[in-house]
Protein backbone atom coordinates (compact mmCIF):
# COMPACT_ATOMS: atom_id res chain seq x y z
CA UNK A 1 0.00 0.00 0.00
CA UNK A 2 1.22 3.73 -1.02
CA UNK A 3 0.55 5.89 1.98
CA UNK A 4 0.63 9.89 1.37
CA UNK A 5 0.31 10.90 5.22
CA UNK A 6 1.58 9.28 8.72
CA UNK A 7 -1.17 10.55 11.11
CA UNK A 8 0.50 11.23 14.59
CA UNK A 9 -2.03 11.32 17.91
CA UNK A 10 -1.23 13.05 21.03
CA UNK A 11 -1.05 11.76 24.43
CA UNK A 12 -2.48 13.38 27.28
CA UNK A 13 -1.35 16.81 26.32
CA UNK A 14 -5.00 16.67 24.72
CA UNK A 15 -6.45 17.71 28.21
CA UNK A 16 -4.41 20.61 28.51
CA UNK A 17 -6.43 23.87 28.53
CA UNK A 18 -5.02 27.46 27.89
CA UNK A 19 -1.41 26.35 27.56
CA UNK A 20 -1.95 23.56 25.09
CA UNK A 21 -0.63 25.22 22.66
CA UNK A 22 3.00 24.99 24.20
CA UNK A 23 2.87 21.59 24.60
CA UNK A 24 1.64 20.91 20.93
CA UNK A 25 4.65 23.61 19.91
CA UNK A 26 6.99 21.73 22.03
CA UNK A 27 6.19 17.60 20.61
CA UNK A 28 6.29 19.52 16.56
CA UNK A 29 9.89 20.20 17.32
CA UNK A 30 10.67 17.36 19.09
CA UNK A 31 9.40 15.59 15.74
CA UNK A 32 10.99 17.74 13.28
CA UNK A 33 14.41 17.35 15.39
CA UNK A 34 13.59 13.00 15.02
CA UNK A 35 12.84 13.59 11.35
CA UNK A 36 15.69 15.81 10.67
CA UNK A 37 16.96 13.54 8.45
CA UNK A 38 14.17 12.92 6.43
CA UNK A 39 14.19 16.34 4.02
CA UNK A 40 11.48 15.60 2.32
CA UNK A 41 8.85 15.15 5.12
CA UNK A 42 6.52 18.12 5.64
CA UNK A 43 4.91 18.50 9.03
CA UNK A 44 1.38 20.03 9.89
CA UNK A 45 0.77 20.13 13.78
CA UNK A 46 -2.90 21.06 15.07
CA UNK A 47 -4.91 21.04 18.07
CA UNK A 48 -5.64 17.51 18.49
CA UNK A 49 -3.05 15.62 16.24
CA UNK A 50 -0.08 16.03 13.64
CA UNK A 51 -0.11 15.19 10.01
CA UNK A 52 3.21 14.11 8.37
CA UNK A 53 3.44 14.21 4.78
CA UNK A 54 5.23 12.06 2.49
CA UNK A 55 6.42 10.95 -0.59
CA UNK A 56 6.75 7.76 -2.23
CA UNK A 57 10.00 7.74 -1.71
CA UNK A 58 9.91 8.25 1.96
CA UNK A 59 10.39 4.71 4.08
CA UNK A 60 7.65 4.73 5.91
CA UNK A 61 8.53 1.94 8.39
CA UNK A 62 11.83 4.09 9.40
CA UNK A 63 9.73 7.13 10.13
CA UNK A 64 7.06 5.32 12.03
CA UNK A 65 9.97 3.92 14.05
CA UNK A 66 11.49 7.30 15.11
CA UNK A 67 7.95 8.32 15.22
CA UNK A 68 6.56 5.50 17.96
CA UNK A 69 9.93 6.30 20.67
CA UNK A 70 8.98 10.16 20.86
CA UNK A 71 7.64 10.90 24.25
CA UNK A 72 4.18 12.77 23.82
CA UNK A 73 3.24 10.39 20.86
CA UNK A 74 0.35 8.21 21.66
CA UNK A 75 0.16 6.31 18.18
CA UNK A 76 0.64 6.91 14.68
CA UNK A 77 -0.87 5.67 11.74
CA UNK A 78 0.32 5.38 8.04
CA UNK A 79 -3.08 6.88 6.24
CA UNK A 80 -4.22 7.81 2.59
CA UNK A 81 -5.66 11.29 1.99
CA UNK A 82 -8.53 10.92 -0.46
CA UNK A 83 -11.22 12.80 -2.06
CA UNK A 84 -14.30 13.35 0.05
CA UNK A 85 -16.71 11.62 -1.71
CA UNK A 86 -18.55 7.74 -0.57
CA UNK A 87 -17.45 6.22 -4.11
CA UNK A 88 -13.33 7.06 -2.71
CA UNK A 89 -13.94 5.73 0.36
CA UNK A 90 -15.17 2.73 -1.14
CA UNK A 91 -12.71 1.70 -3.63
CA UNK A 92 -10.08 2.65 -1.24
CA UNK A 93 -11.51 0.26 1.93
CA UNK A 94 -11.91 -2.50 -0.86
CA UNK A 95 -8.57 -2.00 -1.85
CA UNK A 96 -7.64 -2.50 1.89
CA UNK A 97 -9.54 -5.28 2.29
CA UNK A 98 -8.07 -7.35 -0.56
CA UNK A 99 -4.82 -7.22 0.92
CA UNK A 100 -5.97 -9.11 3.49
CA UNK A 101 -6.02 -13.39 4.68
CA UNK A 102 -8.63 -15.21 3.08
CA UNK A 103 -11.22 -15.70 5.99
CA UNK A 104 -9.93 -12.84 7.90
CA UNK A 105 -12.63 -10.57 9.80
CA UNK A 106 -13.11 -6.94 9.35
CA UNK A 107 -14.93 -3.76 10.46
CA UNK A 108 -15.61 -0.31 9.07
CA UNK A 109 -14.83 2.35 11.90
CA UNK A 110 -15.95 5.58 10.86
CA UNK A 111 -15.45 9.03 12.46
CA UNK A 112 -17.55 12.20 11.26
CA UNK A 113 -16.10 15.24 12.33
CA UNK A 114 -17.61 17.15 9.26
CA UNK A 115 -21.38 16.86 9.89
CA UNK A 116 -22.18 18.70 6.61
CA UNK A 117 -20.99 15.22 4.98
CA UNK A 118 -24.42 14.30 3.63
CA UNK A 119 -24.63 10.69 5.17
CA UNK A 120 -24.76 9.70 9.05
CA UNK A 121 -21.58 7.48 10.30
CA UNK A 122 -24.26 4.32 10.78
CA UNK A 123 -25.13 5.15 7.08
CA UNK A 124 -21.54 4.84 5.79
CA UNK A 125 -20.17 2.04 8.37
CA UNK A 126 -22.90 -0.33 6.83
CA UNK A 127 -22.38 0.99 3.21
CA UNK A 128 -18.58 0.84 2.99
CA UNK A 129 -18.78 -2.34 4.94
CA UNK A 130 -21.34 -3.65 1.91
CA UNK A 131 -18.64 -2.61 -0.57
CA UNK A 132 -15.88 -4.16 0.94
CA UNK A 133 -18.03 -7.94 1.34
CA UNK A 134 -19.35 -7.43 -2.69
CA UNK A 135 -16.03 -7.04 -3.44
CA UNK A 136 -13.97 -9.54 -2.06
CA UNK A 137 -14.72 -13.46 -1.54
CA UNK A 138 -13.49 -15.09 1.92
CA UNK A 139 -14.32 -12.31 4.29
CA UNK A 140 -16.54 -11.67 7.03
CA UNK A 141 -17.54 -8.84 9.36
CA UNK A 142 -16.82 -8.93 12.88
CA UNK A 143 -17.74 -6.23 15.01
CA UNK A 144 -16.42 -7.30 18.58
CA UNK A 145 -12.80 -8.98 17.40
CA UNK A 146 -11.55 -8.39 14.19
CA UNK A 147 -8.45 -9.27 12.41
CA UNK A 148 -8.47 -5.55 10.93
CA UNK A 149 -10.41 -2.38 11.46
CA UNK A 150 -10.71 -0.09 8.33
CA UNK A 151 -10.79 2.90 9.99
CA UNK A 152 -12.48 6.26 7.87
CA UNK A 153 -12.57 9.80 9.26
CA UNK A 154 -14.07 12.38 7.33
CA UNK A 155 -12.89 16.02 8.16
CA UNK A 156 -13.52 19.24 7.02
CA UNK A 157 -10.75 19.14 4.31
CA UNK A 158 -10.99 14.90 3.32
CA UNK A 159 -11.73 11.47 4.28
CA UNK A 160 -8.50 10.28 5.50
CA UNK A 161 -8.68 6.29 5.58
CA UNK A 162 -6.28 3.44 7.42
CA UNK A 163 -6.12 0.55 8.85
CA UNK A 164 -3.11 0.00 11.21
CA UNK A 165 -2.76 2.06 14.59
CA UNK A 166 1.09 2.03 15.81
CA UNK A 167 1.41 2.30 19.91
CA UNK A 168 3.95 5.33 21.08
CA UNK A 169 5.21 6.35 24.82
CA UNK A 170 2.47 8.35 25.51
CA UNK A 171 3.28 11.09 28.20
CA UNK A 172 3.82 14.94 27.88
CA UNK A 173 6.78 16.11 25.18
CA UNK A 174 9.93 16.67 26.67
CA UNK A 175 10.65 20.01 26.96
CA UNK A 176 7.62 21.30 28.70
CA UNK A 177 8.52 20.32 32.26
CA UNK A 178 11.66 21.80 33.50
CA UNK A 179 15.33 20.15 33.84
CA UNK A 180 16.39 17.70 36.23
CA UNK A 181 19.70 16.00 37.25
CA UNK A 182 19.74 12.25 36.57
CA UNK A 183 22.21 10.67 38.80
CA UNK A 184 23.20 7.42 35.92
CA UNK A 185 25.20 4.70 38.17
CA UNK A 186 25.10 2.28 35.07
CA UNK A 187 22.54 -0.25 36.83
CA UNK A 188 19.51 -1.17 35.81
CA UNK A 189 16.90 1.39 37.93
CA UNK A 190 18.40 4.64 37.42
CA UNK A 191 18.58 4.61 33.37
CA UNK A 192 14.41 3.93 33.73
CA UNK A 193 14.44 6.42 36.28
CA UNK A 194 15.12 9.23 33.69
CA UNK A 195 13.03 7.57 31.12
CA UNK A 196 9.75 7.74 33.68
CA UNK A 197 10.65 11.50 34.35
CA UNK A 198 11.20 12.42 31.00
CA UNK A 199 8.08 10.98 30.01
CA UNK A 200 6.53 13.87 32.37
CA UNK A 201 8.04 16.30 29.71
CA UNK A 202 11.12 16.87 31.88
CA UNK A 203 14.31 17.41 30.23
CA UNK A 204 17.47 15.85 31.81
CA UNK A 205 21.37 15.98 32.40
CA UNK A 206 22.76 12.81 33.22
CA UNK A 207 25.82 12.61 35.63
CA UNK A 208 28.02 9.90 36.76
CA UNK A 209 30.24 9.40 39.20
CA UNK A 210 33.92 7.48 37.89
CA UNK A 211 36.47 6.51 40.56
CA UNK A 212 39.49 5.15 38.12
CA UNK A 213 41.57 2.83 39.14
CA UNK A 214 38.79 1.26 40.83
CA UNK A 215 36.10 1.99 38.02
CA UNK A 216 37.49 1.19 34.84
CA UNK A 217 36.94 2.83 31.49
CA UNK A 218 34.53 -0.08 30.67
CA UNK A 219 32.42 1.06 33.28
CA UNK A 220 32.39 4.44 31.89
CA UNK A 221 31.64 3.30 28.08
CA UNK A 222 28.83 1.54 29.68
CA UNK A 223 27.34 4.77 30.76
CA UNK A 224 27.82 6.72 27.78
CA UNK A 225 26.52 3.98 26.04
CA UNK A 226 23.11 4.22 28.47
CA UNK A 227 23.04 7.40 27.90
CA UNK A 228 23.22 7.22 24.13
CA UNK A 229 20.20 4.74 24.30
CA UNK A 230 18.30 7.84 26.25
CA UNK A 231 19.20 10.07 23.53
CA UNK A 232 18.02 8.12 21.14
CA UNK A 233 14.66 8.56 22.25
CA UNK A 234 14.79 12.33 23.12
CA UNK A 235 17.69 14.07 21.46
CA UNK A 236 21.30 15.19 22.81
CA UNK A 237 21.48 14.30 26.36
CA UNK A 238 24.66 16.49 28.46
CA UNK A 239 26.33 13.92 30.19
CA UNK A 240 28.76 14.89 33.30
CA UNK A 241 31.65 12.33 34.28
CA UNK A 242 32.63 13.62 38.25
CA UNK A 243 36.04 12.41 39.31
CA UNK A 244 35.05 10.58 42.75
CA UNK A 245 38.35 8.59 43.68
CA UNK A 246 39.68 11.19 45.87
CA UNK A 247 36.67 11.34 47.82
CA UNK A 248 35.91 8.12 48.16
CA UNK A 249 39.24 6.97 49.68
CA UNK A 250 39.00 9.93 52.39
CA UNK A 251 35.87 8.56 53.11
CA UNK A 252 37.03 4.71 53.81
CA UNK A 253 39.72 6.58 55.23
CA UNK A 254 37.82 8.25 58.24
CA UNK A 255 34.59 6.52 58.25
CA UNK A 256 33.01 4.20 60.09
CA UNK A 257 33.01 1.16 57.71
CA UNK A 258 29.34 0.73 58.34
CA UNK A 259 28.82 4.36 57.17
CA UNK A 260 30.68 4.76 54.24
CA UNK A 261 27.89 4.18 51.95
CA UNK A 262 25.73 6.42 53.81
CA UNK A 263 28.71 8.80 53.35
CA UNK A 264 29.71 8.56 50.18
CA UNK A 265 25.67 8.60 48.78
CA UNK A 266 25.69 12.14 51.01
CA UNK A 267 29.11 13.57 49.09
CA UNK A 268 27.23 12.39 45.62
CA UNK A 269 24.49 14.45 46.83
CA UNK A 270 25.72 17.60 47.48
CA UNK A 271 28.06 17.47 44.15
CA UNK A 272 24.42 16.88 42.91
CA UNK A 273 23.56 19.86 44.47
CA UNK A 274 26.12 21.73 42.52
CA UNK A 275 25.80 20.86 39.51
CA UNK A 276 21.84 21.50 39.51
CA UNK A 277 22.44 24.92 40.36
CA UNK A 278 24.81 25.04 37.56
CA UNK A 279 23.26 23.92 34.90
CA UNK A 280 20.30 25.85 36.18
CA UNK A 281 18.16 22.70 36.80
CA UNK A 282 15.05 22.23 39.55
CA UNK A 283 15.25 18.73 40.73
CA UNK A 284 17.59 15.58 41.35
CA UNK A 285 16.50 12.19 39.95
CA UNK A 286 17.64 8.82 40.75
CA UNK A 287 17.04 5.09 40.51
CA UNK A 288 16.14 4.55 44.25
CA UNK A 289 13.46 1.58 45.01
CA UNK A 290 12.97 1.65 49.08
CA UNK A 291 14.05 -1.33 50.42
CA UNK A 292 15.84 -2.56 47.84
CA UNK A 293 19.61 -2.61 49.26
CA UNK A 294 20.72 -0.73 52.47
CA UNK A 295 21.17 3.29 51.06
CA UNK A 296 17.67 3.07 50.28
CA UNK A 297 15.48 2.53 53.65
CA UNK A 298 13.80 5.39 55.00
CA UNK A 299 16.31 6.11 57.38
CA UNK A 300 18.92 6.39 54.53
CA UNK A 301 17.19 8.34 52.75
CA UNK A 302 16.76 11.05 55.25
CA UNK A 303 19.84 10.98 56.40
CA UNK A 304 21.43 11.12 52.51
CA UNK A 305 18.89 13.67 51.66
CA UNK A 306 19.36 16.22 54.93
CA UNK A 307 23.17 17.81 52.54
CA UNK A 308 20.50 19.28 49.94
CA UNK A 309 17.37 21.60 49.89
CA UNK A 310 17.06 20.45 45.98
CA UNK A 311 13.90 18.23 45.34
CA UNK A 312 15.10 14.60 44.77
CA UNK A 313 12.84 12.87 42.58
CA UNK A 314 12.30 9.08 42.82
CA UNK A 315 10.09 7.80 39.85
CA UNK A 316 10.60 4.28 40.60
CA UNK A 317 10.52 4.37 44.29
CA UNK A 318 7.92 1.59 45.27
CA UNK A 319 7.73 -0.67 42.24
CA UNK A 320 8.54 -3.88 42.68
CA UNK A 321 11.98 -4.93 40.83
CA UNK A 322 10.53 -7.23 38.10
CA UNK A 323 8.12 -4.05 37.39
CA UNK A 324 11.76 -1.69 36.57
CA UNK A 325 13.40 -4.85 34.59
CA UNK A 326 10.23 -4.70 32.57
CA UNK A 327 10.78 -1.21 31.75
CA UNK A 328 14.11 -1.37 31.29
CA UNK A 329 13.72 -4.19 28.88
CA UNK A 330 11.36 -2.15 26.78
CA UNK A 331 12.96 0.93 26.99
CA UNK A 332 16.31 -1.12 25.58
CA UNK A 333 18.97 -0.30 28.51
CA UNK A 334 18.51 -3.59 29.89
CA UNK A 335 21.22 -5.62 28.09
CA UNK A 336 23.53 -2.96 28.60
CA UNK A 337 22.97 -2.12 32.39
CA UNK A 338 23.98 -5.93 33.34
CA UNK A 339 27.11 -5.76 31.72
CA UNK A 340 29.64 -6.65 34.31
CA UNK A 341 31.38 -3.25 35.30
CA UNK A 342 30.83 -2.05 38.31
CA UNK A 343 29.86 0.92 39.41
CA UNK A 344 32.09 3.03 42.35
CA UNK A 345 28.60 2.63 44.50
CA UNK A 346 29.14 -1.30 44.25
CA UNK A 347 33.13 -1.58 44.56
CA UNK A 348 33.36 0.70 47.63
CA UNK A 349 30.00 -1.13 49.16
CA UNK A 350 31.19 -2.49 52.87
CA UNK A 351 30.51 -6.23 53.77
CA UNK A 352 27.93 -4.77 56.45
CA UNK A 353 26.30 -1.76 55.75
CA UNK A 354 24.18 0.26 58.47
CA UNK A 355 20.21 0.18 56.91
CA UNK A 356 18.98 2.41 59.89
CA UNK A 357 21.58 5.16 59.89
CA UNK A 358 21.78 7.85 62.84
CA UNK A 359 22.07 10.95 61.44
CA UNK A 360 23.96 12.41 64.26
CA UNK A 361 26.61 9.99 64.05
CA UNK A 362 27.13 10.30 60.16
CA UNK A 363 27.96 13.70 60.80
CA UNK A 364 29.67 12.91 63.41
CA UNK A 365 32.08 10.84 61.57
CA UNK A 366 32.09 13.30 58.59
CA UNK A 367 33.17 15.81 60.88
CA UNK A 368 36.71 14.92 61.60
CA UNK A 369 37.39 15.98 57.74
CA UNK A 370 36.28 19.05 56.02
CA UNK A 371 35.15 17.60 52.77
CA UNK A 372 34.31 20.85 51.02
CA UNK A 373 37.40 21.80 49.16
CA UNK A 374 37.52 17.89 47.60
CA UNK A 375 33.27 18.41 46.68
CA UNK A 376 34.62 21.71 45.08
CA UNK A 377 37.34 20.39 43.18
CA UNK A 378 35.16 17.25 42.04
CA UNK A 379 32.57 19.90 40.77
CA UNK A 380 35.18 22.33 39.20
CA UNK A 381 37.01 18.77 37.26
CA UNK A 382 33.87 17.58 36.11
CA UNK A 383 34.05 16.11 32.01
CA UNK A 384 31.25 17.45 30.08
CA UNK A 385 29.91 15.22 27.21
CA UNK A 386 27.02 16.15 24.92
CA UNK A 387 25.64 12.22 23.86
CA UNK A 388 23.73 12.01 20.94
CA UNK A 389 22.36 8.76 19.20
CA UNK A 390 25.06 8.74 16.91
CA UNK A 391 28.00 9.16 19.48
CA UNK A 392 29.42 5.75 19.83
CA UNK A 393 30.44 5.61 16.11
CA UNK A 394 31.33 8.96 16.43
CA UNK A 395 33.96 8.07 19.41
CA UNK A 396 34.70 4.84 18.40
CA UNK A 397 33.32 3.37 21.62
CA UNK A 398 33.03 -0.64 21.05
CA UNK A 399 30.39 -1.78 22.66
CA UNK A 400 30.22 -4.73 21.22
CA UNK A 401 33.51 -5.88 23.56
CA UNK A 402 31.11 -5.14 26.35
CA UNK A 403 28.84 -7.78 25.04
CA UNK A 404 31.47 -9.96 24.59
CA UNK A 405 33.34 -9.43 27.55
CA UNK A 406 30.13 -11.65 29.29
CA UNK A 407 31.18 -14.73 27.71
Amino acid sequence: MIYDHILVRYGELTLKGANRKKFVNQLRANTQSALSSFEELKIKANRDRMYIEITEETDVESVIDRLKEIIGVKSVSPVLKIDKTLEAANEQAVAFAKSYEDGDTFKINVKRSDKSFPMETFELQRTIGAAVLQNTDALTVDVHHPDHTIQVEVRRDAIYIYDAIIPGPGGLPVGTGGKTVLMLSGGIDSPVAGMEVMRRGVTIEAMHFHSPPFTSEKAKEKVIELTRLLAKKVGPINLHIVPFTEIQKQINKVVHPRYTMTSTRRMMMRIADNLVHRVGADAIVNGENLGQVASQTLKSMYAINHVTSTPVLRPLLTLDKEEIVKKARAIGTYEVSIQPYEDCCTIFTPKNPVTEPNFEKVEEYESVYDFSEMIQRATNDIETLTITEDYQSEKELDTEDLANDLF
